[in-house]
This record gives structure tokens, C-alpha cells and sequence, in this order.
């Protein structure tokens, strides 16, 4: 039976919140700080205010409750289904003050899918927007690839009695090491140094083709972190096409697929354990998947009229396909190319690579690979069980990071999280439907916004306002894999239901 949240649940849970409203407050900083060496002092005044309304918030909140109290499983959903709320809500201010968006549900709009790493922008030209606007939208890009507990965790703001059921509600079942918080520092750190490294490769490459320096470094920051993020943002509203680069695009691709691998599985194979990559279940099906799927997207993309001949729809197609397939969002043709120019056939293709998505642990999103082999693999042996003898017991295992037993339990947890997303799936395509999209754009426009890709054809400023907030529901479902966002609905609803008297003629 669901209980009511009680008044200290609601003091716990807001100090929480509060916590997390305080480190996006120092988040904010770094595109404030950026405004002011870029000397954009507009923008400096409006990431100013945004400091200050978080830092506000933040400190009532935690007020509430001066020392943290232990979170429960059920106050650990709520405080990460409200802060993913929250912080958009912030996080879209200085967006909003700016010149770029006309209402706050636009703003709302793109601070949700930049926390969520989607990145279905509503802004029509993003080439003028200022430097510091561009770090705020990679910053958030950052923290939401990352989690917004697992940065609060890395940098020691979450109490040690509560991270555990934390770090699970976020989405979360796998530890690179035992220790919660040590796990999230190694992602941290791991993140970051990938991040870093490759932002300096683009930076000298970008730099050898022409752009300034300073421009080099961002741009190659920038890039680095959202393609290993699997969150698709690019500096200039022409997306990867801009820099013209194969390049550019090699290294993506890899920020890609690395940023869609199990952070677990890469701190093994860091380790010398590069023997469980192969046999590793996440790998075997994104193998079998990605290669099934890749032939028939190119038979179906081979009637394409893509300008260029056959090689530039190889390096186009296969660099979109990769973009689709770890939730990226990376493409070298705008909407109206994809619309266009790509059969139906080719769309509905890249649709069921982004449903799918990359590794359980990683940035991608999407119902998950393993998942998705689980499923599979209780399906082949519920047919094997119906043609063996009743005296015959089979049991079934997988590798993942070792030799794993098949139990009733996981096999139910990744049907109902695999059913739901496919019912998200298809409430948002039937409300595209509704408001007059063709059924296969919009298809594929629910597919990416509920598994974080991006890859859109319909997102623009000129969408029902009702369509944006399914949409963002979407999106905040998509990254707190569904199971999350329901259970707060589930004991929200048993909050403001209205107790039954059980006490009838006095007794």
C-alpha cells in the first residue's frame, strides 16, 4: 500500500533539494565567469541573477532541515524526480531573459532537453547566441550526462547515510567499485579526462583549419563533452556540418561509442580486463544489433536522393547511423534534410536505434542494450523449457563483467522498463499524430526525445505549447528510465488522495 508523504518526508526531501539547487548555483558561475572574460556583460547581469535565485531557493530549502535526515528508497525518488524539476526550471532563467525565446515554455523547453541531454533545441539560430549562453547549455549538458547526483556525490555535497538510495534512483544499478561515492568520483574523473583529452585533439585541429585559437579550445571542449555525453549539442546551428571535417567527425564517432559503453566495463578493460569486453552481453547484442540494423538502413537509405553520390551518403549516413544508435543525436543534415531526403524506411530504422540505445551505466539513453538481451534471452529460454523434458532444469546465465545467473527478478525488471518505454513511445507519437504530424516524423520525434537523442524533425518555436510540455515529459521520463518518474506519480497521488474512514456505525 502506498503511504502519504509525511511533513518531515517533505523537510528531508527539500534539504535535499536544496543541496542540489546550491551546486547548480556554482555551475552557474562558469558561464558568468565566462561572460565576463568574454566581456558580454548582458549576459553577465542575467547568469548573475540565476546565481542568486538558486543560491536563494537553495538555502530555504535546506533550512528546512538543517541536518540531512537518512533517505529512505521512496524520499530518494522524490528528491530526484523534483530536482531534475527544479534545476530546469532554474537553469531555463537566464535563457529566458535573454533575446533567444519568447516564452518561458521556450526556455523551459531547452533547459529541460540540455539537463536531459537531448538537446532538441527550439532556438532558430543558434550561431548568435552568446559565449556565455553556449557554456551554460554545454554545462547543463555536462551535469545531466554525468547525473545530477552522481556530481553531487563526486564532489562531496550528499550526506554518506543516503547515497546509495540516490545513486539508484537516478537511474543507476551498476558500481564501477563497491563504494557509492567512490563511483561517482571515478566517472567524474574518468569523464573528465576523456573530455579534456579530446577537446584538445579538436581544439588543434579545428585550430589547423583556420578557426582563432580561443574559438579552437571551446568549440573543441564543447564537442568533446557533449559527444561523450551521447548529448548531441554543437556550438552552431548547422550542427558537425560546419567544420566540414572527417576528421572531426572520426573523433566523434569515438567520443561517441565510448560515451555509449558500460562505465564499469571501460574501468575493466582500463584495468588490463580486456577480456570481458568480447564476452561481455552488452557487446555481443550491440554487435548482432548495430550490424542487422546497419544493412538494412543502408538498402533503405540507398534510395535516398543525398547529394554527393555514394561516398557522401557512406560518411553521411554512417555517421548519422552512429549518432542514432548511442542516443547521440550527431547528424551532418539539418531536420529539413532528414524530412527530405531520407526514405521513411531509413527514419523508421534510425527510430529503432535510438528506442534501443547504448549500455546500462553509460550516458546514452533509450531502453538500454542489456535490457533488451535479457528480454531476449528469457524469451529463447521459455521456448527452449516448453520442449525439454519436465525432469530437465535449465539454467541460463550471461556474461556481464563476469559470469551472471538469468533470475525471474531481472528478467521482470527489464520487461516492465522495457514496456513503459514503449508506451512513452507511443503516447508522444499519437499526440504528434494528433496535432497533424505524419505518423513516421512522428514516430521518430517521440522515440528521441523519450530516449534522450535529439535526432528531431519536428522540434521548432512554432509547436503547440501543448506539445512542448509532452514532449519535455518525455524527455524527464527518458532519463530517469520511467520507473523513477512513475513512482513519484504513484505516491503523490496516494498523498492527495483522501483517506477512507474505516469506521462504520461507531465501531
Amino acid at each position: 500500500m502506498w503511504q502519504r508523504f509525511t511533513f518531515y518526508d517533505f523537510r528531508v526531501i527539500g534539504h535535499y533539494l536544496g543541496v542540489l539547487l546550491v551546486l547548480e548555483a556554482a555551475a552557474l558561475l562558469l558561464p558568468l565567469l565566462t561572460a565576463i572574460i568574454a566581456q558580454e556583460w548582458e549576459p553577465a547581469s542575467r547568469f548573475l541573477i540565476a546565481v542568486g535565485l538558486a543560491l536563494t531557493v537553495g538555502t530555504l530549502l535546506r533550512m528546512l532541515r538543517i541536518t540531512p535526515g537518512h533517505l529512505n528508497r521512496t524520499q530518494a525518488v522524490a528528491v530526484t524526480g523534483f530536482a531534475w524539476i527544479m534545476v530546469a526550471l532554474v537553469g531555463a532563467v537566464p535563457l529566458y531573459l535573454s533575446v533567444h525565446y519568447t516564452t518561458f515554455v521556450d526556455a523551459l523547453f531547452d533547459s529541460v532537453s540540455c539537463f536531459t541531454t537531448t538537446n532538441a533545441s527550439v532556438i532558430a539560430f543558434p550561431n548568435h547566441i552568446a559565449h556565455a549562453d553556449n557554456m551554460w547549455r554545454f554545462i547543463m549538458n555536462y551535469t545531466g550526462g554525468m547525473g545530477l547526483v552522481v556530481v553531487a556525490l563526486s564532489v562531496g555535497l550528499l550526506a554518506r547515510g543516503s547515497t546509495s538510495s540516490l545513486y539508484s534512483s537516478e537511474g543507476r544499478s551498476e558500481h564501477v567499485v563497491p563504494n557509492v561515492v567512490e563511483t561517482a568520483r571515478f566517472i567524474f574523473k574518468f569523464s573528465a579526462a576523456i573530455i579534456l583529452s579530446a577537446g584538445v585533439v579538436l581544439a588543434i585541429v579545428l585550430c589547423f583549419m583556420g578557426m582563432s585559437m580561443s574559438r579552437s579550445f571551446l568549440h573543441g571542449i564543447w564537442l568533446a563533452m557533449s559527444g561523450f555525453m551521447t548529448a548531441g549539442l554543437a556550438p552552431m546551428s548547422t550542427s558537425i556540418t560546419y567544420y566540414h571535417s572527417v576528421v572531426v567527425e572520426f573523433i566523434l564517432m569515438t567520443l561517441m561509442v565510448f560515451g555509449g559503453v558500460n562505465f564499469a566495463l571501460q574501468n575493466e578493460v582500463w584495468r588490463g580486463r580486456f577480456e570481458l569486453f568480447p564476452r561481455d552481453i552488452e557487446t555481443r547484442t550491440a554487435l548482432v544489433w548495430w550490424i542487422g540494423m546497419l544493412i538494412v538502413f543502408v538498402v533503405a537509405a540507398s534510395a535516398s536522393s543525398l547529394g554527393g553520390g555514394l561516398p557522401a551518403l557512406m560518411r553521411t549516413g554512417f555517421f548519422t547511423f552512429v549518432g542514432a544508435a548511442t542516443t547521440t543525436g550527431f547528424t551532418t543534415m539539418t531536420s529539413n534534410q532528414m524530412a527530405a531526403l531520407l526514405p521513411s524506411g531509413a527514419v523508421l530504422v534510425l527510430a529503432l536505434l535510438m528506442a534501443v540505445g547504448g549500455a546500462t551505466g553509460s550516458t546514452a539513453g533509450g531502453i538500454k542494450l542489456k535490457r533488451v538481451a535479457i528480454v531476449a534471452k528469457s524469451a529463447f529460454e521459455t521456448m527452449k523449457n516448453s520442449v525439454s523434458s519436465e525432469s530437465v532444469r535449465n539454467v541460463s546465465s550471461y556474461n556481464h563483467l563476469g559470469r551472471v545467473l538469468l533470475d525471474e527478478g531481472e528478467v521482470k525488471d527489464a520487461m516492465t522498463v522495457t514496456m513503459f518505454y514503449i508506451l512513452v513511445y507511443i503516447i508522444g507519437a499519437l499526440a504528434a499524430i494528433a496535432m497533424g504530424y505524419d505518423a513516421v516524423s512522428s514516430i521518430s520525434e517521440s522515440v528521441a526525445m523519450a530516449s534522450n537523442s535529439g535526432m528531431t524533425t519536428i522540434t521548432a518555436s512554432t509547436m503547440p505549447t501543448l506539445l512542448k510540455i509532452v514532449y519535455m515529459l518525455e524527455m524527464w521520463a527518458g532519463r530517469l528510465e520511467i520507473v523513477t518518474l512513475i513512482a513519484l506519480a504513484l505516491k503523490i497521488g496516494a498523498s492527495m488522495a483522501p483517506r477512507l474512514n474505516m469506521k462504520q456505525g461507531g465501531r
